[in-house]
């Protein structure tokens, strides 16, 4: 028998003895095996030898992680969802709320809500969001306001008091177009409780606040919008989607503007533990 055969026959039961102590409890040896070559001289020359360790921890270690790896389940991977021609997502994730928005719109900067944009094309068509205070009512969902019908007599209410005039002669028409309650998702594809109110408020003034008369103060129409609110909640507070258009615009045109802001608005919890200070 050549010396590469007999150092392959030894090597082999080596390792077998070594397999086998390790199944006694005993401590694996180390087992050194010269590489296959035209001698054994010339193995131990030019082949450097492989020392394997057979121990009973890193053969235990070994196990765990094969089992571990095709028990875990997979992980779900979060669809980006592309937004429609003509918008791009907006994502505030301090405040907890994402929605899709006109692309061509104007951000305005010092409005007294939380994000306001316009379109610069025209000028009484805007969206906004507002969101309630932390230390006012703690929400859990929309249902807290009342009734579909309730919570739009109470954005009238508020509405009607930011367009108050201290002009003479000035006079508002207002009515309750819809309101209705709509199960929507949240950002993880759950059911989430939803107001969607329309509202229509016309104002009418006269140019001549001082005549004496009635006749003398003849009014007309100075502008007449469309309001839509869509109303959520997240991290007990009420976020409210505000859209604002003139009624003269074409209706078809706005309604699916709004639709697709509407249907893309979703409050979500924040998560507060990595801030200095509680947001709410």
């Amino acid at each position: 028998m050549s010396s590469v055969s007999h150092n392959a026959t030894v090597c082999v039961a080596a390792r077998a003895g070594a397999r086998g102590a390790t199944r006694r409890g005993a401590r694996a040896p180390i087992v050194t095996c010269a590489a296959a070559g035209s001698s054994s001289s010339r193995s131990d020359e030019s082949q450097p030898s492989q020392s394997v360790v057979l121990g009973r921890r890193a053969l235990g270690a070994g196990v765990a992680l094969v089992a571990s790896t095709l028990a875990a389940p997979a992980q779900p991977v979060s669809a980006f969802t592309r937004p429609p021609p003509g918008f791009r997502p907006f994502n505030d994730t301090i405040d907890g709320y994402k929605l899709f928005r006109p692309e061509d719109w104007i951000e305005v900067k010092g409005s007294g809500n939380d994000v306001f944009f316009r379109n610069p094309s025209s000028v009484e068509e805007n969206m906004f969001v507002s969101i309630s205070s932390p230390s006012s009512t703690k929400f859990v969902n929309p249902r807290d306001l009342g009734t579909p019908d309730e919570a739009a007599k109470k954005i009238l209410a508020q509405y009607l008091n930011e367009f108050m005039s201290s002009r003479i002669g000035v006079r508002r028409e207002s009515t309750i177009v819809s309101a209705s309650e709509r199960t929507g998702t949240d950002i993880d594809g759950e059911p989430m409780i939803f107001y969607d109110v329309e509202l229509r408020i016309s104002s009418y003034a006269t140019k001549n606040q001082y005549g004496l008369t009635e006749a003398d103060r003849p009014q007309s129409l100075e502008w007449d919008r469309v309001l839509s609110s869509t109303l959520g909640v997240a991290n007990q507070r009420l976020y409210e989607l505000r859209f604002q258009t003139s009624a003269d615009e074409d209706e078809a045109d706005w309604r699916a503007r709004y639709g697709v802001m509407k249907d893309s608005f979703k409050p979500f919890d924040v998560d507060q533990s990595n801030l200095s200070f509680p947001l709410f």
